[in-house]
């Protein structure tokens, strides 16, 4: 029940996670349409994920470019792409600044990305799959959602808002088939994170916050995508799945002494 042979898969942003996110979907037997706002991205990932996933290149597998904050560009994809099964849109902005520090076209940025990009990507690409009767839309969400610290208001409350959003979508498009669900990862090993990483007291800070103790890997992401994708979830909607290391169960955690038994 987990596998996708047959399905049509469209990633929507394909750089770090999104290329593991491509190769999990095609080991898993779905024909694979990467689509980035850089031709060379969904070229590069789209190569990099069928070799990982030991899928030869088939003229059924689609690089292209399209930008989530451009609507006709989302309608061109879609009249394009036709019968698409599955939806995993991963493109997101953060801007990493103290709110006051923001300026009013960098929070707008960060809106019009993470909010109106998965608005109009559901615009897009969910009428058709309702019209089928049949279809499963997965944004990368993020731990921001539920937990915060400063310098990341204007990312988490996009994040807060991106989770009622694909609720509402689920409620409204459940009834033709169409199930909506977030993955919410923490702290991942991109390049979008080197900077952190490059810190190492502020490494080992996110490291030790996890019940694992670890940063994750960017292909630790993809089952749960693989999942919320497949048939094993039929009657999943409405929902996220978090993957972040147990760090929103322990959040703000610390280890007492305790007495010896």
């Amino acid at each position: 029940m987990f596998r996708l042979d047959g399905k049509h898969a469209v990633v929507i942003g394909c750089g770090g996670i999104g290329a593991e996110v491509v190769a999990g979907l095609a080991a898993q037997g779905a024909r694979v349409t990467c689509l980035d706002q850089h031709q060379s991205v969904a070229e590069s990932a789209l190569v990099y994920a069928l070799e990982q996933a030991s899928v030869h290149a088939a003229p059924e597998h689609e690089a292209g470019v399209v930008n989530v904050t451009d609507p006709d560009s989302l309608a061109q994809a879609a009249d394009h792409a036709r019968d698409v099964d599955i939806v995993v849109l991963t493109a997101a902005r953060n801007v990493r600044k103290r709110l006051l520090d923001y300026s009013s076209e960098e929070f707008s940025s960060v809106i019009d990305i993470n909010l109106g990009g998965t608005f109009n990507v559901a615009r897009a690409f969910a009428p058709r799959m309702a019209s089928r009767g049949v279809g499963s839309f997965i944004v990368l969400g993020s731990i921001r959602s539920l937990t915060v610290e400063p310098g990341q208001g204007g990312y988490a409350a996009t994040k807060a808002g991106l989770l009622q959003l694909i609720r509402t979508f689920a409620a409204e498009l459940g009834p033709q088939g169409v199930r909506f669900n977030s993955v919410a990862p923490g702290v991942v090993d991109t390049p979008l994170t080197k900077e952190i990483q490059s810190d190492e007291a502020w490494q080992q800070a996110y490291a030790n916050k996890s019940a694992l103790a670890r940063w994750a890997q960017p292909n630790e992401i993809v089952g749960a995508v693989n999942y919320l994708a497949s048939d094993a979830a039929s009657f999943v909607t409405g929902s996220q799945i978090v993957v972040d290391g147990g760090w929103t169960a322990i959040d703000g955690r610390f280890t007492p002494p305790t007495p010896a038994n």
